[in-house]
């Protein structure tokens, strides 16, 4: 490593500098030592210099930041400040004499969880054995969780395409099985009416309370085979709604944006599900802003935002609980939010409740969520939520009123910089 030019020329003259040339040189080294501290401040990595036998001669603010080291905290041997650093591996010597650049990688869990690079460099010495090593933290915690989120969109998308599939071929057979059905249904009604018929063309051949038995025991099957049928039906229509749902979440749709209100919207999507809601016995208040400034939505999705909203307020309420639809406006935004009295959500599954496939219900798909995160998103709009556990849960929808338009670079001036 070459030296300073201002060092050489001073140790080649130094047998020759009177006292007040060496206090001009003491001068010029402490201003040189205060650039280099305010230099070694400012990086954001860490800094450490320890001498040959491993003891903390100088370390910078940002190792405070990532290690808690105290100032202070120099003559430390290094195995107390970074125990997880073995220093007899970076104190070793290659068979040149010389100690290499070593790279490690580590997490502390002091003053706050990190995940640590760590370069060991040697530091110029008279003689082998007799230098220090300067040691390089550099914070990788974000690098690291973006390379686990990279692998695991690939993952997810590798997945999906493959669900896509799967669940693409099994729309087919779904709807086969439904047509059959219905024709099985319409065969068991015309056997009904087939046994009533047969039963009174032979009531003068046989003895009345035998017809009755036989139309009785006829009528009996009938029914038995209705039941299954609709059992098989409701079990095959709810099929049906998975697989639309997951091909809704996987396959997005680009919204088509137009100016509408959120209350037309709000009031169209109560009065398609009130007589669910009130089959379930709960209280609806509908609380809409009496003058909302148009935005531009897609309203089918936003319908389909707010169905997803309100069934999960649903199933998370027993009977005689309430349900709270409210709209306002911001300086820049309008908003709905839905609201329960049901249970909550407790912390630990708040991070989660996006997450596809992640569900809190017995038959929950595990989408719904993940669909409305999909809408908002894609109208630059956010989701609020709060929620108390014993007091219920409340999911505000914040869209933009205008859209937002790209800001562009001026174009340079003829002769400007």
């Amino acid at each position: 490593m070459p030296k300073s030019s201002f060092l050489d020329k001073v140790l080649d003259r130094i047998g020759r500098l009177d006292t007040e040339g060496l206090q001009t040189v003491v001068q010029r080294l402490a201003r040189e030592r205060s650039f280099l501290e305010t230099l070694f401040n400012a990086i954001e990595d860490g800094v450490l210099v320890v001498d040959e036998r491993g003891r903390v001669i100088y370390f910078n603010q940002a190792v405070t930041r990532l290690l808690g080291v105290q100032p202070g905290a120099e003559d430390e041997h290094i195995s107390h400040i970074l125990p997880e650093v073995d220093w007899e591996l970076l104190s070793r010597f290659d068979s040149d004499g010389g100690r290499r650049v070593t790279r490690h990688e580590f997490e502390v869990q002091y003053p706050r969880p990190r995940f640590l690079r760590l370069y060991a460099a040697p530091l110029d010495g008279e003689a082998a054995g007799k230098a220090g090593v300067a040691l390089i933290l550099h914070d990788a915690t974000e690098a690291r969780q973006k390379t686990f989120e990279a692998i695991e969109s690939e993952r997810v998308q590798a997945l999906t395409l493959l669900a896509a599939s799967v669940a693409h071929e099994i729309g087919n057979p779904l709807n086969a099985l439904h047509i059959h059905l219905q024709l099985m249904e319409r065969e068991v009604k015309k056997l009904r009416a087939a046994a009533g018929a047969a039963g009174a063309g032979r009531v003068k051949l046989r003895p009345r309370s035998q017809v009755l038995a036989s139309e009785a025991e006829a009528g009996e099957s009938a029914s038995r085979l209705e039941q299954f049928l609709e059992v098989a039906k409701g079990e095959i229509n709810r099929l049906d709604y998975i697989v639309t749902q997951f091909l809704h979440a996987i396959r997005p749709a680009p919204p088509q944006l137009k100016l509408a209100s959120l209350n037309d919207v709000a009031e169209k999507t109560l009065a398609l599900l009130r007589p669910e809601l009130d089959n379930r016995g709960l209280t609806v208040r509908m609380r809409l802003a009496r003058r909302l400034a148009l935005s531009r939505i897609d309203p089918t999705q936003i319908q389909q935002v707010l169905v997803n909203l309100i069934k999960n307020a649903m199933h998370a309420m027993t009977r005689g609980g309430t349900l709270t639809i409210q709209t306002g406006e911001t300086s820049d935004g309008v908003w709905v939010s839905v609201s329960d009295t049901g249970g909550g959500i407790p912390q630990e599954q708040i991070n989660r409740i996006f997450e596809p496939f992640y569900t809190t219900k017995k038959k929950g798909t595990g989408l719904g969520l993940m669909i409305v995160q999909r809408i908002v998103r894609a109208h630059e709009g956010r989701i609020e939520l709060e929620s108390h556990v014993g007091r219920g849960t409340s999911f505000r929808i914040w869209l933009p009123l205008h859209e937002r338009k790209p800001r562009l670079l001026k174009a340079p001036t003829p002769g400007g910089t």
